[in-house]
């Protein structure tokens, strides 16, 4: 009774956060410690709640919602793994980074899988010569400096991705060396009856707002090749259809006023290429007899001035 009792206690919880929150993040709590799940949950105090459950219990509860919410089923092929929920309604982005900034250092242990490349730094490690075949074994370039081993050169020791040996595991913790950092990871978005990737967040106005433009030019120039008008296409249609007429007008005596000085242009060229150095020349004409006169008016006055005082 008691367990049926608490897992009808956990559904109930768990329509109520879906229900009073729009936005969900699926998150990986791999290596997370309960510390950490302890800052974490007082991080996103008012702006978020966390829920942790069995995967079997959560998917059980999502389909027993379905039927009311279909949009929930979008949430159950990622409901595996090592996950849990934190429920808002705050800004997407803001919560995300609070979610994913609680992040410990954490020796590399024999077997764990390596989230990312394990680096070997160059460098005087402060060992005593006959620790030398060890770093040999693993293929580490080594030269004995002032009687301690110095590492040559940087070596990647493990591949991301790749089970951490014994040997690098003692390796590394030899040298002092916690190349993991582990805390929340982000699996999947849920906002609003849609599933994405987190890294969806970090697209920003400028990139939609291309993305839409250059859809909009796609569509255009398909409905102008098929000849088949759409809203982006209208535009054009309409400027090419212009100048076929204006095309038709030129070649032919059928005119009306706005065409008329285009047509002029065209019958008499010469008379529009002589008008533009005229013109400039009349612009520039006062600009000389401002000059003369300016010239004439300080000449004046140097006299009068000499004249004063001689």
């Amino acid at each position: 009774m008691g367990g049926s009792k608490n897992k009808a206690g956990y559904f109930d919880k768990l329509k109520g956060l879906l229900e009073e929150y729009s936005s969900v993040f699926i998150v990986t709590i791999d290596n997370v410690s309960s510390q950490q799940m302890h800052e974490i949950r007082h991080s996103l105090r008012g702006d978020g709640v966390v829920l942790m459950g069995k995967n079997t219990m959560v998917r059980r509860a999502l389909k027993g919602f379905v039927n009311d919410n279909p949009e929930y089923e979008r949430l159950l092929p990622h409901v595996r793994g090592n996950v849990g929920f934190v429920f808002t309604n705050g800004d997407l982005k803001e919560v995300r980074d609070k979610i994913l900034v609680n992040r410990v250092a954490a020796p590399a242990r024999a077997g764990a899988i390596a989230p990312d490349d394990v680096w070997v730094p160059a460098g005087n490690t402060g060992m005593e010569p006959g620790k030398t075949s060890f770093f040999q074994a693993l293929g580490v370039p080594t030269k004995i400096a002032r009687g301690t081993i110095e590492i040559t050169t940087d070596l990647k020791l493990v591949e991301a991705g790749n089970k951490v040996g014994a040997s690098e595991a003692t390796l590394l913790n030899m040298l002092n060396i916690s190349p993991f950092t582990y805390g929340m990871g982000i699996a999947q978005v849920y906002d609003q009856g849609q599933c994405f990737p987190a890294d969806v967040l970090d697209i920003g106005e400028e990139q939609l707002l291309a993305s839409f433009s250059q859809a909009i030019a796609t569509v255009a120039t398909i409905s102008l090749a098929l000849n088949y008008p759409t809203l982006p296409s209208i535009m054009h249609s309409l400027v090419n259809s212009y100048k076929k007429v204006l095309a038709v007008a030129v070649e032919t005596e059928y005119s009306w006023p706005e065409i008329e000085q285009l047509k002029d242009r065209i019958a008499n060229p010469d008379a529009y290429a002589s008008a533009a150095p005229a013109a400039a020349a009349a612009t520039d004409a006062p600009k000389e007899d401002e000059k003369k006169e300016e010239s004439e008016e300080e000449g004046s006055d140097d006299e009068g001035f000499g004249g004063l005082f001689d």
